[in-house]
């Protein structure tokens, strides 16, 4: 299944040295993308912690009742690493943020960093809640965004991570999604420009062009079934439709036609490499998604298959890289594949179902996977350089001791 091009590694492997900036087209330009990174121990929910998990025992059996529930085999079950939370007085699954700001941080000291995507649910787990849950959003911002990222990037000039909105980022109000874009839009570290927009990163002299959109605003405008297994990991049929918060749903002509400013700007891109950013995946492996992902398939692919090099994803707390056909979506059945980066794993984890991705694989041709790993802490760097795109996925340990460890790479041309 992999292409001679690919290389599956175990253990780290020796980083050389990033080469100078400089300003020919053929220049490597280098970038890290990261996802759902926002989980903090001082913004936990109470309300999912009335019962605390006071012993390891206790907190076993209970991710034990969540696999099965999700229909995941047992002999597929990994424990996540826990953590004793004080206040809630027992344990969670603890959060991997610092331990992947440290080891993105350590990567980019060796490889090429010249900005960075964040594919969304920045913070955990509501969002920003302006005073809702009776915390600072002040001070909820610094502890998520400006302390563990303080040093990420802080040698290279003009560095900025170019953030997109979760569905977590949603959750509490339209109020609250906004106060997070504003503090963004003003950050000296991170990006937005609205919640979708199109940006060049100085350090590329125009070659990447980066456009985010909002895939939680977009779906909620459209009908998105809930997803549903069977034992078997096969899709339950006709499910009910899934119904979005009002102030999540498209508020003006923009966001209503959020899908047609994407293909406009697209085509009009000069850039060399062009890269959409956006929370939700068009395929994953834990079972939960494919519902809205098979909807933005039917929404987006006419315009990424045309003019999209990658699409880069989160939402599934995993590490992924996929290919979709565009045969279908062009109506050519030559037509150049779309990659997609779901990159998810910025500070949690969560197990892949290995019967759905079997039923997903025999189920939907047009879809390829080339490296699925659940359960890790991790990030993704992209190497671009001439016509190639070179993508490699790095895991850091449980012991939450910030080593970047070379996973898996991947190797892709961009779209003629």
């Amino acid at each position: 299944m992999l292409k001679s091009s690919l290389l599956r590694t175990a253990a780290l492997l020796p980083l050389l040295a990033a080469p100078a900036c400089a300003a020919d087209k053929d220049a490597e330009i280098g970038f890290i993308a990261f996802g759902d990174s926002g989980y903090h121990y001082g913004y936990m929910d109470p309300k999912e912690y009335k019962k605390p998990l006071k012993t390891l025992e206790e907190f076993t059996a209970a991710e034990k009742a969540d696999a099965a529930e999700d229909y995941l085999p047992l002999e597929s079950f990994q424990m996540p690493p826990a953590y004793f939370h004080p206040e809630i007085g027992g344990y969670v699954t603890a959060s991997g943020q610092d331990a992947v700001a440290r080891a993105m941080t350590a990567y980019c000291e060796k490889a090429l960093c010249q900005f960075a995507t964040l594919a969304g649910d920045n913070i955990y787990p509501d969002g920003a809640t302006a005073g809702a849950d009776g915390k600072d959003d002040g001070k909820r911002f610094e502890d998520i965004f400006a302390v563990p990222y303080a040093d990420f990037g802080k040698d290279m000039p003009d560095f900025k991570i170019y953030a997109a909105l979760g569905n977590h980022d949603w959750d509490t109000s339209r109020e609250g999604a906004m106060a997070q874009v504003a503090y963004l839009e003003q950050s000296s570290k991170f990006y937005m420009d609205g919640i979708f927009y199109r940006v060049s990163p100085p350090a590329t002299n125009g070659e990447v062009e980066i456009f985010v959109i909002d895939t939680d605003v977009m779906l909620a405008g459209l009908e998105v079934r809930e997803a549903m297994l069977n034992p078997d990991g096969s899709e339950v049929k006709d499910t009910p439709v899934d119904q979005p918060d009002e102030w999540i749903k498209p508020a003006n002509d923009a966001e209503r036609n959020m899908a047609k400013w994407l293909e406009d700007a697209m085509a009009s891109s000069t850039a060399k490499w062009k890269l959409v950013v956006a929370h939700h995946p068009l395929w994953s492996s834990a079972g939960g998604k494919f519902e809205q992902a098979r909807v933005l398939r039917r929404v987006l692919l006419p315009t990424l298959c045309k003019y999209a090099d990658a699409y880069l994803s989160g939402h599934e707390h995993s590490m992924e890289m996929h290919e979709t056909s565009c045969a279908a979506a062009t109506g050519n059945p030559d037509a150049q594949p779309l990659p997609e980066i779901l990159s998810g794993a910025a500070a949690k984890q969560r197990p892949l179902n290995p019967n759905f991705m079997a039923y997903q694989e025999k189920t939907y041709p047009e879809y390829k996977p080339y490296y699925r790993r659940g359960m890790v802490w991790g990030f993704a760097h992209v190497s671009l350089k001439g016509d190639e795109a070179k993508v490699t996925v790095l895991t850091t340990p449980n012991d939450e001791s910030g080593t970047p460890v070379e996973d898996f790479s991947w190797s892709f041309s961009n779209r003629p």
